[in-house]
């Protein structure tokens, strides 16, 4: 009897188990989702680090599973050229030949996009299935800051200052700018692999293009981050993001969810990217750009040398943005539930160092600029630097010298004497 009963017991607990990943969902659901956002592949190739990826015809990726979609002719590549694109790649440095992992195990044919293979333990990672490759949705407190002109005026935004959000669980150090329609923005990223203290936080160095009011801002994004929960390890990865209610309830990161249309068959959005900056040593870069098309809205992210990757499409995604950017950020973001508390995170941001290290020991942003209407890029008239804890993680717009636009420096440990 006692043998049957604990069979019995043992059989509820089993079953108990077996239907919950991470206490909000069941192997039904994970199933069902891996079949949703894993594509036929054509090929597939096994990286060293581990991923797999999956090489997938261009129309049946993930992001035609959105109803818009239905019909989408693909816009193999955008229908412009900026004035000053390739002049400005004269005074970028030279280590911009940055690589991803995977491209050292193979290539996927033409006709084909590389997509990182989502897999079962990706999704018990998820806090659900649900949220599976989504930022948290932004909970504001109410601040302001000053953004300064280059001469040290300050423009007439909102008087003297401009309303910027506090966000919980999150910090931020970027450089601003705001007041005039932005069709593009660029700039050349300083790639570090900095600590990431816990598995739900993360970290990113990216730009922001954002439209709307602030409680329900819509944003296009890229970057490099370190996110261990989506991801499943440390490594520095390339990513894009997404949202058009301030991460409510739309967006994700890379492929997670259809909103992005990929077009290169060379770069894998979420994949690994290197070799990464070290102290005082050899300093690798990536180049991150994202434009509108103006003649069919759609928003281009192009990287390194200004390869496109794909774009967000003009009909899926937003209201605001199918304008144009009223904002652009450049820097970096610490997500996690002990920021702006003690103790502290020791998530770090940028290299780990204060924006005060300069080259070498801080992260940068070098050759920041803005595309207007003229479909010129230009430094933004009107910058500001921001910083939710100074004493985390600093942000600092830095001149070498007279006649020499100024190179951003952003970062920090997080955890410090000064920031307990």
């Amino acid at each position: 009897m006692a043998n049957f009963i604990f069979r019995v017991f043992l059989t509820l607990v089993l079953s108990y188990l077996c239907n919950r990943v991470n206490g909000n969902a069941n192997f039904k659901d994970v199933e069902e989702k891996l079949k949703q956002l894993n594509k036929p592949a054509v090929k597939t190739i096994q990286s060293e680090d581990g991923d797999i990826i999956d090489c997938v015809d261009i129309y049946k990726q993930p992001a035609f599973d959105h109803p818009a979609l239905k019909n989408h002719v693909i816009q193999m590549k955008p229908s412009f050229d900026l004035k000053d694109e390739k002049l400005s790649s004269k005074n970028e440095p030279a280590e911009l030949a940055v690589f991803q992992t995977w491209q050292r195990s193979g290539s996927c044919p033409e006709g084909t996009v590389p997509i990182r293979r989502i897999r079962r333990e990706d999704l018990l990672r998820a806090k659900s299935v649900q949220q599976l490759g989504r930022k948290p949705h932004e909970a504001v407190l109410n601040s302001s800051t000053t953004i300064e002109h280059r001469d040290g005026q300050l423009p007439s935004i909102n008087t003297t200052a401009v309303a910027l959000p506090i966000i919980v669980n999150r910090s931020a150090a970027t450089l601003v700018t705001l007041g005039y329609n932005y069709i593009g923005a660029k700039g050349i990223f300083n790639i570090w692999n900095p600590n990431v203290e816990a598995q739900d936080e993360y970290t990113t160095a990216q730009i922001w293009l954002k439209a709307g009011p602030g409680d329900n801002f819509e944003s296009i994004e890229s970057g490099w981050t370190v996110n261990p929960q989506l991801y499943g390890d440390k490594r520095t990865r390339l990513f894009v993001h997404w949202t058009k209610d301030s991460y409510k309830t739309t967006g994700c990161f890379d492929m997670t969810c259809s909103g992005f249309v990929q077009t290169s068959s060379q770069h894998v959005l979420g994949g690994s990217i290197g070799p990464v900056s070290t102290e005082f040593g050899k300093q690798y870069y990536l180049r991150v750009g994202i434009y509108m098309d103006p003649n069919t809205a759609n928003w281009w992210l192009k990287i390194g040398k200004d390869i496109p990757v794909g774009y967000w499409p003009a009909s899926t995604l937003m209201f605001y943005l199918n304008h144009s950017s009223t904002m652009v950020e450049w820097g970096g973001q610490v997500y996690s539930s002990n920021v702006k508390k003690k103790p502290h995170t020791k998530t770090g941001m940028g290299s780990g160092k204060f924006a005060t290290g300069l080259k070498g020991n801080a992260c940068s942003i070098l050759n920041i600029a803005i595309v207007d209407f003229s479909m010129q890029l230009k430094y933004p008239q009107w910058v500001g630097t921001w910083a939710d804890e100074q004493y985390c993680y600093t942000a600092l717009n830095y001149h070498e010298g007279y006649g020499k636009l100024p190179n951003f420096y952003f970062g920090g440990p997080g955890q410090n004497y000064n920031c307990p």
